[in-house]
């Protein structure tokens, strides 16, 4: 089975190049619908195919980029992406960003950036698992209580932070038309910082918690935040694809391999999204995070008791989750197209 492994020449590490492809293509759909740059997979993914983590960080940074561009021009023409405040938080996340890949750089001079950045992701994951479901159950207790007062259901919404973040009024006070938001400009750059940093650190384009961010702390609609945060991933990726490559440590044959199945797989996801909205993507992203959760503990047991089983377990996981989670999304995207075209022709 030896041609089904591919030598990576910076890296000096063979790899499963189908595993590659399956990444590239169905985080290519899974970005475009969640509007990040899928690394929260992709990096856990590349360093369970044999990578050595800074490589996985830095290879996954470079293909991200590329794809995410791809998005954010797709999610333009459907108007949810609010370009204003997606190059104010740019400010956050290049400083944050430089900060978390300096850190990463001293990690890796002692020895340590292995298990320091799995433990931060199943933390990371653990935590954005708990907000999405803790939004969900919110909504639907109050679904439930409107019901039996008699009242419309559907106004209901889950957790409302946001609000009191607004409530925060340091100058300069800024408009967003697209989000449809008023807050102070600090806002959405602390928060971009924060992502940026833990974007260094870890590998991800900041999606994985600058989308959900977005929603409960800035207070976007899910389909803004989801565009929105394309557009900051394409351009921080992009920024982060430089430092990571002038720093050594991207392997540009794999981010090639990934991008052309990314490219395709973008075009999807971005379209998914006129047909799922709200708290479909909510529910969706949930329970991709927590299965890329699992994945990441059966690699860190696996280190841990010298149990191969568990790093065999940990690599079908990973790809498993992106395999799954792309076909959930391709037949809402074909189900939702045929119903527009049904519509339109009906109106014909």
């Amino acid at each position: 089975m030896e041609w089904l492994y591919v030598l990576m020449p910076i890296a000096g590490v063979k790899i499963f190049w189908p595993g590659l492809i399956i990444l590239g293509v169905g985080v290519g759909i899974i970005g475009g619908f969640f509007g990040m740059g899928g690394a929260w997979m992709v990096t856990p993914g590349l360093n369970i195919l044999g990578f050595p983590m800074a490589f996985a960080i830095g290879t996954d940074i470079a293909h991200m980029a590329g794809k995410s561009l791809i998005s954010t021009m797709r999610h333009g023409k459907f108007g949810n992406v609010d370009y204003k405040l997606g190059i104010i938080m740019l400010v956050g996340t290049v400083v944050g960003f430089e900060i978390g890949a300096q850190m990463i750089m001293w990690l890796e001079r002692v020895g340590s950036v292995e298990k320091v950045v799995r433990y931060m992701y199943v933390v990371l994951l653990a935590l954005i698992a708990w907000m999405v479901f803790h939004d969900i159950n919110v909504k639907k207790r109050k679904e439930n209580e409107m019901r039996a007062a008699g009242k419309d259901a559907s106004q209901a919404v889950g957790v409302e932070w946001h609000k009191k973040f607004h409530a925060i009024k340091i100058p300069p006070m800024m408009h967003f038309n697209e989000a449809g938001i008023t807050c102070t400009m600090w806002l959405p750059v602390a928060v971009s910082f924060l992502t940026g940093w833990l974007a260094g650190i870890l590998g991800i384009g900041g999606g994985l918690i600058r989308m959900p961010s977005l929603i409960y702390i800035v207070g976007c609609p899910t389909h803004v935040a989801v565009g929105t945060d394309l557009f900051e991933v394409a351009i921080s990726g992009l920024y982060g694809a430089g430092t990571y490559t002038y720093k050594g440590r991207t392997e540009l044959v794999a981010a090639v391999i990934m991008l052309v199945g990314a490219s395709m797989g973008a075009q999807v996801g971005s379209v998914a999204t006129k047909y799922i909205q709200g708290y479909g993507i909510r529910y969706a992203f949930g329970y991709a995070v927590l299965g890329c959760m699992t994945s990441v503990i059966l690699k860190l047991g696996a280190k841990q008791y010298n149990l191969p089983i568990l790093d065999l377990a940990s690599t079908f996981l990973v790809l498993g989750v992106v395999a799954v989670m792309s076909l959930y999304i391709f037949v809402q995207f074909v189900h939702g197209a045929k119903r527009e075209l049904a519509a339109k022709a009906a109106k014909g």
